[in-house]
């Protein structure tokens, strides 16, 4: 009895399992590289400086009703129509 629940406990051999879960490679999302891409754009740039700006100047005061969303939705924009036209070229 004792032989074959050695046998079980081996035959599993979950180091092998181990093993190859770390050989499979990580699957990298091609739209975050896109989107990596796009944001270094002149537009890009322009559109997060403007958007780094706004934030600096709500964070520095105490009490405002300033908030940044349309340089947030204008940065955005920007960055989706960039990747819009990157990444259906990839899938044709």
């Amino acid at each position: 009895m004792v032989l074959t629940e050695e046998k079980m406990l081996t035959n599993g051999e979950p180091d092998e399992v181990e093993e190859e879960e770390e050989e499979e490679e990580e699957l990298v999302d091609p739209l975050v590289a896109i989107r990596e891409q796009c944001e270094q754009t002149e537009h890009c740039v322009h559109a997060r400086e403007k958007l780094e700006a706004c934030e600096a100047r709500v964070s520095s005061r105490s009490q405002t009703l300033e908030e940044c969303t349309e340089e947030l939705f204008d940065f955005l924009h920007a960055r989706d129509h960039c990747v819009a036209h990157k990444a259906f070229k990839m899938i044709k």
